[in-house]
C-alpha cells in the first residue's frame, strides 16, 4: 500500500494538546488545525492563544490553516484526535467528545486515510469504540480501507522542558505499515525519538498507566501528610530527611487536579471492571487525593477557631485558583474544594489569582477573581494555594498589609517557610 511522503494533516482539537502538536507538524508538513469553537479559531488566527503554550509570533509565522468549518476535514491523508476526554459526574468516563469527533471526521474519510487518537483513553477504545463510529460515518472498513492509530498524549500544560520536540512520543498503528508511517510523521517533530508500541492497547494502557501511577504515589504522600500533622510535624520536615536516601521518590504532597492525573485513574479503573477486576489501589489514592482539599479547610478551620475567630465574622484570602502554577488552566483545579468547605464554615473568601482569566473564573466557579493587591486588606487568614511565581517573591510586608495582626497564613505549598513574619503570626505549612 502507498502512502504519500508528505501527507495532509488535519488536527482535531486546538488546546493544550492539540495546539502545539499541530504547530510542530506544520513546520514539516500541509496541516489544518480544526476546532468547533469558533471563537478559539478566530483567536489563534489573530496570533492569540489563551493556553500560553503557543507565542504569538510563532502563531502568525506558521503556515498552519485554522478552521471550525467540517468541510475543511476533506481530502486529508492523516486525521489526528486531540479532543478531551473527562468523566462524568460520577466519575466514569466520558467519551462524548471521542464519539462526536470520530462522526465529525467519519463524514469526511477516503480512503487510505489513518486516524490517529492521542486523547487518553484505556485499551480497546480505539478500535471497538471509534472505528466503528467511524465506520458507520464513512461506509468505510476499519484495516481495509482506512486504519487506524494511536499516540498518546504527554503534554505538561506551561512545562517549557518538556516540549512536544523534546519528549519521546510512542506511536502504535491498526498494522506494521501503518506504525511505521506514525513513526516517520512523529520522527519529523522530535528527531525520530519514537517508541512503536506492540499494538493500540499497549499503546494505550501505556498511557493510562503513567498518570494514574504518579496519582497513586501523590496520594502516599498526602496519606503520611495527614499522620505527621496529627504528630505535630511538617510533610516537608520529613520528605527532606527521607529523600537523602539515594532510591526514595520525592513526590510532594498537595491538591491534585488538572486534565490527567486527577481524570485518567478513573479511566483505568473502569478498564479493571470492565474485566471483572475491582481496583482497589487506583480508586484508594483517588480518594485520598479527593479529600485533601477537605483537609486543608479543615485544618485552616481548626487552626482559626484555636484563636477565637467566629467564622461568620472572619475573612479568608486564597491566593491561587489555577489547577497548577505559572499557567491560566482552571480545569479540574482543586483548590475549589479548599472553597467552597471553608466558605460552608460560613467564612467569606476571597481569591487572587494572576495567571486565570476572571470570565473562566466567574463562569465555572462564580468568583469574582482579584488580580491585584491594591485596595485590599485586613484579612483573618491568608492561604497559599498554588505556587505562582508572584507568590513566590512575596515579602514580610506584602502580608503584613494583607493580613490582620495576629492573624493566620496558611501555606500549602511551603512557599514562604524561610519568611519572618511578625510576631504574633501564626505559620502553618502542610
Amino acid at each position: 500500500m502507498a502512502f504519500n511522503e508528505k501527507p495532509k494533516i488535519a488536527v482535531i482539537g486546538l488546546g493544550y494538546v492539540g495546539l502545539p502538536l499541530a504547530i510542530a507538524l506544520a513546520r514539516h508538513f500541509s496541516v489544518i488545525g480544526f476546532d468547533i469553537n469558533e471563537r478559539r479559531i478566530n483567536e489563534l488566527k489573530n496570533g492569540n492563544d489563551c493556553t500560553r503554550e503557543i507565542e504569538d509570533l510563532t502563531l502568525k509565522t506558521t503556515t498552519m490553516q485554522f478552521s471550525y468549518a467540517p468541510e475543511s476535514l476533506a481530502k486529508q491523508d492523516v486525521y489526528i484526535v486531540t479532543v478531551p476526554t473527562p468523566v462524568t459526574k460520577d466519575n466514569l468516563p466520558d467519551l462524548l467528545p471521542l464519539q462526536k469527533a470520530s462522526e465529525t471526521i467519519g463524514r469526511y474519510l477516503s480512503k487510505n486515510a489513518i486516524v490517529v487518537y492521542e486523547s487518553t483513553v484505556f485499551p480497546g477504545i480505539t478500535e471497538d469504540f471509534c472505528g466503528p463510529i467511524l465506520e458507520r460515518a464513512s461506509n468505510l472498513k476499519a484495516g481495509k480501507d482506512f486504519y487506524l492509530g494511536y499516540s498518546p498524549e504527554r503534554i505538561n500544560p506551561g512545562d517549557k522542558a518538556h516540549t512536544i520536540d523534546r519528549i519521546t512520543k510512542v506511536v502504535a498503528g491498526q498494522t506494521p505499515e501503518i506504525a511505521e508511517k506514525l513513526r516517520m510523521i512523529y520522527g519529523a517533530i522530535n528527531e525520530n525519538n519514537i517508541f512503536v508500541a506492540e499494538n493500540i492497547k499497549t499503546a494505550e494502557a501505556a498511557k493510562v498507566i503513567e498518570n494514574a501511577q504518579r496519582d497513586i504515589n501523590i496520594a502516599f504522600v498526602n496519606e503520611i501528610t495527614t499522620i505527621v500533622g496529627k504528630l505535630g510535624l511538617s510533610i516537608y520536615d520529613v520528605l527532606a530527611a527521607a529523600k537523602t536516601k539515594w532510591n526514595f521518590l520525592n513526590f510532594q504532597p498537595g491538591l491534585v487536579g488538572g486534565h490527567c492525573i486527577g481524570v485518567d485513574p478513573y479511566y483505568l479503573a473502569q478498564c479493571a471492571r470492565n474485566v471483572q477486576h475491582e481496583p482497589e489501589v487506583i480508586l484508594s489514592g483517588r480518594r485520598t487525593n479527593e479529600n485533601m482539599g477537605n483537609y486543608v479547610a479543615n485544618t485552616v478551620h481548626e487552626k482559626l477557631q484555636k484563636i477565637k475567630l467566629t467564622p461568620s465574622n472572619s475573612r479568608i484570602l486564597v491566593l491561587g485558583l489555577t489547577f497548577k502554577e505559572d499557567i491560566p488552566d482552571l480545569r479540574n483545579t482543586k483548590v475549589i474544594d479548599v472553597i467552597e468547605k471553608l466558605k460552608s464554615f460560613g467564612y467569606t473568601v476571597d481569591v487572587h489569582d494572576p495567571e486565570a482569566d476572571p470570565k473562566d473564573a466567574r463562569m465555572h466557579f462564580e468568583i469574582d477573581l482579584l488580580t491585584s493587591f491594591d485596595h485590599i486588606g485586613d484579612y483573618d487568614c491568608i492561604i497559599g494555594a498554588v505556587s505562582h511565581k508572584p507568590y513566590l517573591n512575596l515579602a514580610p510586608i506584602n502580608f503584613q498589609k494583607l493580613l490582620k495582626t495576629g492573624g493566620l497564613i496558611a501555606d500549602i505549598k511551603n512557599m514562604w517557610r524561610n519568611l519572618s513574619f511578625p510576631d504574633g503570626t501564626l505559620y502553618w505549612t502542610l
